[in-house]
């Protein structure tokens, strides 16, 4: 399962691995609502995101790591998203995994730098999908999880 966790929008998206084929599971967006208390819209992300790994039941568990260039309260928002997210990973028992955004970005598209839109075509592709799902944090939740599942290769090599 990858994350790509937001306050306002954490895209999820679940593959499957067997033998060599790589395929799609399921894939969403979780959009706590955004005129509550954080407090309120934190624990809705945390029951939206128990609840895709209670219904899907992933093995593994792989999140963005924050990005911010200048603005250190979208980090501590983002901090507080991504918390949520790996609380319910850990109380779910799944081993959590986190990756920089350049680092996802490399193993998907070949290039650190790449733009979403790079990454939203790299997915479709790679996962060959007919229809790529238009939000792209859900893109970058499915290139998080590929990026772990490339990562787990390359270790278990």
């Amino acid at each position: 399962m990858g994350v790509d966790p937001g306050l306002s929008t954490t895209g999820y998206g679940i593959i499957e691995t067997v033998e060599d084929s790589t395929t799609v599971v399921t894939w969403g967006a979780i959009k706590p609502p955004v005129k509550e208390a954080i407090h309120v819209r934190l624990s809705v992300l945390y029951d939206g995101v128990l609840d895709v790994i209670d219904r899907y039941a992933p093995t593994e568990f792989a999140i963005e790591e924050a990005f911010y260039r200048n603005n250190a309260k979208t980090a501590l928002i983002l901090g507080q998203a991504r918390g949520v997210a790996m609380l319910a990973a850990a109380h779910s028992k799944l081993p959590c995994a986190e990756y920089s955004p350049r680092k996802i970005k490399l193993s998907v598209v070949g290039n650190g730098n790449a733009s979403k839109e790079q990454v939203q075509y790299m997915i479709g592709s790679i996962l060959k999908m007919e229809k790529t799902p238009d939000r792209l944090d859900v893109t970058d939740a499915f290139a998080t999880a590929l990026c772990h599942l490339h990562q787990m290769e390359t270790v278990s090599a």
